[in-house]
């Protein structure tokens, strides 16, 4: 007789989430999705810089990722006039989440990937973990797995101590439709990933993929004192203070305005388009986490959920994504002893972990603060070591 099917609670069913859920179900693992949210994760357009790490399981699986990113042919610097300032050829691949999240979800199915499903908490003991949920309801397996994110419930729960850490400046975001740009504004920035670098700030643009049209996706990284000014920009339009992020339609107007006004001024001609044209512009407070653990007993911590990242490696995708595939090497055997097993896998990905948050930190004061980030700097992206998002620099570890 075969022993009974493994089972494990995924608490999160964004793009890391879903990566651990397909590696460990090929791991022989019995997977449930638990997804606070009442819909899909669809239609949202932010950019994503591809890594091989992000797209593995697709690589190994499924041998076709053409369609799943769009390659920009340069680098580019733009002084604050609107002057190309320098060039560099580009290895990079750009996607947006929305592109990611529905091959995931294509790949995962939806008869376990449960919507409305808030999980409030989990207790475990030698044997067993179980999952609470909102309804009420519990659920009884051999695994939790928190990919909820830097918010998560998990991390609260199993390391109360670890707090994030306000890095001094939120990211403002948008995308706007390519065609509605102007020629000029096409020209200047559709083939390549673009910077400009400004006195403590910068704006980037690249072009990416989407389910219905092409997109341009902008960034621009503003300094803003933690206290009253941060309080006063997160406070959504219906009176909330928000956390991390502010999403499209809820930045109270007149921040919007502020933000326009400031992109005339301070942007050149082609990023100050962008953020016009960009019907609601949003805004994340930048924040990373480190931790002192990723794994207790028979539950364990991935992607932001356990160390949070600055994006300027544009490697937090890629780190999540790697989380989920060592997991499910680490938990491959049928006699596994699990928490024995994550204590080894905690090892690795914690210091993997720390060493791209440290060149986050580094790449984010450089530019926001310090002002030694030159232009024609080649860019921080990587998860292992700088320049490891070429694409066809290979997926294997």
């Amino acid at each position: 007789m075969s022993p009974p099917a493994r089972r494990v609670v995924v608490v999160g069913g964004s793009l890391g989430g879903l990566s651990a859920a397909l590696w460990l179900r090929d791991a022989g693992w019995e997977v449930d999705v638990c997804e606070r949210s009442p819909v899909p994760l669809e239609g949202q357009g932010a950019g994503i810089v591809l890594n091989p790490a992000t797209i593995r399981w697709f690589v190994d699986k499924e041998r076709k990722t053409g369609e799943l990113g769009h390659s920009a042919r340069f680098v580019r610097y733009m002084d604050a006039d609107g002057n190309l300032a320098a060039e560099l050829v580009s290895p990079f691949t750009f996607t947006s989440y929305d592109t990611l999240y529905r091959r995931f979800m294509a790949a995962f199915g939806r008869s376990r990937y449960h919507l409305s499903e808030e999980v409030l908490g989990a207790e475990q003991d030698d044997r067993s973990a179980v999952v609470h949920l909102a309804s009420g309801e519990a659920r009884e397996c051999d695994l939790v797995v928190w990919a909820d994110g830097i918010r998560s419930t998990g991390r609260r729960q199993l390391i109360p101590e670890a707090e994030g850490s306000y890095a001094g400046y939120v990211g403002w975001r948008g995308t706007v439709v390519r065609s509605e740009l102007s020629e000029s504004t096409r020209r200047a920035l559709h083939d390549a990933i673009t910077y400009c670098v400004l006195p403590n700030s910068h704006t980037i643009a690249y072009p990416i993929p989407s389910s219905q049209t092409a997109l341009m996706n902008w960034l621009w990284y503003r300094n803003v004192k933690s206290g009253r000014d941060l309080d006063e920009l997160m406070t959504d339009a219906d009176g909330s203070r928000r956390e991390v992020s502010v999403p499209p339609g809820s930045v109270v107007p007149e921040y919007i305005a502020e933000l326009r006004e400031a992109s005339e001024r301070l942007l050149p001609g082609p990023f100050a388009e962008l953020v016009r044209r960009t019907a609601q512009p949003f805004l994340q407070a930048i924040y990373d986490v480190d931790v002192a653990r990723m794994a207790v007993g028979r539950m364990c911590l991935v992607g932001d959920a356990a160390v949070a990242l600055r994006p300027h490696p544009a490697a937090g995708s890629a780190k999540a994504a790697e989380d989920g595939y060592q997991l499910g090497a680490a938990l491959r055997e049928t006699d596994v002893v699990v928490a024995r097993a994550l204590q080894g896998w905690q090892a690795r990905q914690l210091e993997l972990a720390r060493s791209v948050l440290a060149r986050s930190r580094e790449s984010g004061d450089r530019v926001q603060f310090t002002g030694s980030w030159r232009v024609g700097d080649p860019l921080p992206y990587g998860l292992y070591e700088q320049g490891d998002s070429i694409m066809d620099a290979g997926s294997s570890r």
